[in-house]
């Protein structure tokens, strides 16, 4: 498998579940996305245009003190696993911020970006918005209540439109709407088998219907 591998997707795809099984199969501790600390967080959801700006600029500096520390770690000699790429950032806040907050947060970002390691392998995990939503209300996080239908299939498209034109890394799309790895064992390991094959480019993997 590559040395630093990352995975992506948008809300309710199962990223985090796939990294900790990840994890747990090759013996190393992922990096997560740090989600609940965020406090502007559940206001956004509720308030996007009086939150926007301090959801991101929280998760931009939260981010980027989690994977510029990854350039101390000797990425050449172990598997290192993270549930987010640092474009995620970039990607909300294109759809969350208005135009003088995106440029001043783009100004920010640049800088940044620059100590933030490449992964040898992204990830992306999609799947239709239908899926996603009952994903969500299926894990029943407190601060996600408030997610709308339209948000969802915003940040849906956006997650679609960015990865179709990635290049920074090899690039594995896997279609997730008819599969469960976490429930089925069968699902899991083949997205394993997957994810260890040399991927070059970009690559799409659209796994068969689980069978139960």
């Amino acid at each position: 498998m590559g040395r630093y591998i990352a995975i992506d997707g948008p809300i309710g795809v199962g990223k985090s579940s796939l990294v900790r099984m990840l994890g747990e199969r090759f013996g190393v501790e992922p990096v997560y996305e740090q989600v609940e600390e965020n406090t502007f967080l559940g206001q956004f959801y509720k308030d996007h245009a009086s939150y926007a700006f301090h959801t991101q600029m929280f998760f931009l500096i939260s981010r980027y003190k989690q994977l510029s520390m990854l350039s101390q770690v000797d990425l050449f000699n172990q598997v290192t696993l993270c549930d987010y790429t640092m474009e995620r950032d970039l990607i909300f806040a294109g759809l969350n911020l208005d135009q003088r907050e995106y440029n001043l947060y783009l100004d920010v970002y640049r800088q940044m970006v620059k100590s933030v390691p490449t992964p040898d392998l992204v990830v992306y995990l999609q799947a239709d918005t239908p899926t996603l939503l009952k994903r969500v209300r299926q894990r029943g996080r407190t601060i996600e209540k408030e997610i709308s239908d339209q948000y969802l299939e915003r940040v849906n498209r956006a997650f679609s439109e960015y990865f179709f034109n990635y290049r920074r890394s090899p690039l594995l799309v896997i279609n997730t709407t008819n599969i469960d790895f976490v429930a089925n064992s069968a699902d899991f390991e083949n997205l394993v088998k997957k994810m260890k094959s040399d991927v070059q480019g970009h690559e799409y993997f659209n796994p068969p219907r689980s069978v139960f």
